[in-house]
């Protein structure tokens, strides 16, 4: 077992930071998510894009984000840890030759960002979102159901020592009473089952009971993303990007 301590990167959360809330615009009749999702299956190796070394988890989580995104549309798109870490300093002014400046990222700040700008691939593309909205902290079937409807959820976790120690040792992130509170960290929910909710920290798929989410969630987001959009003009499981955004718009 490697017990390797890896970076958080996740600034305290900031409550209705983000105006437009998931609850508020998910009305009327809704698909039935199913017992189990996900596509994390078409990705074999996730990059750390530095986050083995700086706390730039909100961005390395971006560019996971992203690539899920594409594969489900049949896209392949890379990012580089340049690439990744230059989104963080832009937002930050993150230096990589100075510590003192590694002091990780307020997720609305970095929504905002990627909405205007985007992560910028190594076709020299870039790929922003087309709108972000706040997802109820610890809500797991409000956290399904916007993963099913949008893929990739983003959320924000008060990280607890025992979860550094879990992953190294392999184990589902659960919860460990009197466990302190390391700091702040970002991953995106790439499926869930029954037991589980997975996210994507560090390289690999992590398992998250549904006891952790509810107890250290402390902010979320989902993204409405062109980028898991098919040449059909719909996500794999058939929803139409376009009207969603319409909907967004008419708010």
């Amino acid at each position: 077992m490697t017990d390797f301590r890896y970076k958080l990167g996740k600034k305290p959360a900031r409550p209705n930071a983000i105006k437009l809330k998931l609850k508020d615009f998910q009305v009327g009749s809704l698909p039935a998510y199913p017992k189990s999702y996900g596509h994390q299956g078409l990705i074999t190796t996730w990059n750390m894009y530095g986050n083995d070394q700086y706390g730039d988890c909100v961005w390395a989580g971006a560019g996971h984000e992203h690539i899920l995104w594409n594969k489900e549309a049949g896209k392949i798109v890379n990012f580089t840890d340049q690439s990744i870490l230059a989104a963080y300093s832009a937002v930050t002014g993150f230096n990589p030759n100075d510590p003192n400046s590694d002091q990780g990222t307020d997720m609305e700040e970095a929504a905002k960002w990627r909405r205007h700008v985007g992560l910028l691939d190594t076709n020299n593309e870039r790929h922003p979102v087309g709108a972000y909205l706040d997802i109820e902290v610890g809500n797991i079937d409000m956290i399904k159901q916007a993963a099913y409807l949008y893929s990739a959820v983003g959320i924000g976790i008060q990280f607890p020592a025992s979860a550094m120690d879990q992953f190294n040792a392999g184990k589902p992130w659960s919860i460990k009473y009197r466990s302190p509170i390391e700091g702040g960290h970002y991953v995106p929910v790439v499926g869930y089952d029954s037991r589980y909710i997975y996210v994507v920290t560090w390289g690999k798929i992590q398992p998250c009971t549904y006891g952790f989410i509810r107890k250290y969630m402390d902010e979320g987001i989902v993204y409405l993303s062109h980028d898991f959009i098919t040449g059909t003009g719909k996500s794999l499981e058939g929803f139409d990007m376009q009207t969603l955004l319409n909907d967004l718009n008419s708010l």
